[in-house]
């Protein structure tokens, strides 16, 4: 009942990385021509921003669902009622982040099949994509519920804008990371969505070595850690 009214918002946010890639991948790709992309490999810029859009869909459907968590629990009281059953707090976060990983991986396959029709997806390997935006959206489905319980007010949702477009530009979204100097380059291989396209990038190009483990075991520890915390608080704000 609680998100019979948000399927067209969810709707919609389904064509943001769309829109980005007709107007930065084909549009401005018949311009810049190929770029490098894993190991060095010459692509198209099409073939090298589409996984990375995919990445970033599946970041964002995730972060913007979990912000639904604020205003369940500080105006909607929706949680209160919940625990009035046999439902704990560790129930209703893996409940949450079940539900914002969900959403961003409706994004992502939506935005995987319009990749495909297009000729973007360049290898069998992209079919992992699925899985791959899966562990991307839990990620940061985690990661976003843990970090919504500390608000206070709408005005600290600037402070997950503040984070999340420069994360979505920089991440080598639109431009391999060799564009950076090199302490800047080490700067971004600490962000959680370059490892979120680095991981689709290979796995569309079906370029797959042993960075891919890294991605995997970073993006996964990374959602482990924010359920645990995103746990630990739901339990201490409901129950005080």
């Amino acid at each position: 009942m609680v998100y019979r009214r948000t399927w067209m918002i969810i709707f919609s946010g389904i064509f943001e990385p769309l829109f980005y890639l007709f107007s930065m991948g084909i549009g401005l790709g018949h311009f810049v021509g190929k770029v490098p992309g894993p190991g060095g490999h010459l692509v198209s810029y099409a073939s090298f921003v589409a996984p990375a859009l995919l990445a970033s869909a599946a970041m964002n459907g995730a972060v913007y669902d979990s912000s639904n968590v604020f205003w369940k629990m500080k105006y909607a009281r929706t949680y209160d009622a919940i625990l009035s059953t046999p439902v704990g707090p560790a129930d209703v976060t893996v409940g949450e982040t079940a539900w914002a990983l969900f959403r961003g991986f409706l994004y992502a396959v939506s935005f995987l099949v319009v990749a495909a029709a297009l000729g973007l997806v360049g290898s069998v390997w992209g079919i992992l994509a699925l899985p791959g935006a899966l562990l991307i959206g839990f990620a940061f489905a985690g990661t976003g519920v843990a970090a919504i319980t500390y608000f206070r007010t709408w005005q600290d949702f600037e402070f997950l804008t503040l984070v999340q477009l420069p994360m979505f530009l920089f991440s080598a979204t639109f431009f391999p990371i060799s564009t950076y100097p090199a302490a800047i380059q080490w700067v971004v291989r600490f962000s959680p969505l370059y490892h979120a396209i680095r991981l689709l990038r290979a796995l569309n190009l079906g370029l797959v070595g042993w960075a891919q483990a890294v991605d995997i075991a970073y993006l996964l520890v990374l959602g482990l850690i924010g359920v645990y915390i995103a746990q630990r608080r739901v339990g201490k704000l409901l129950l005080k």
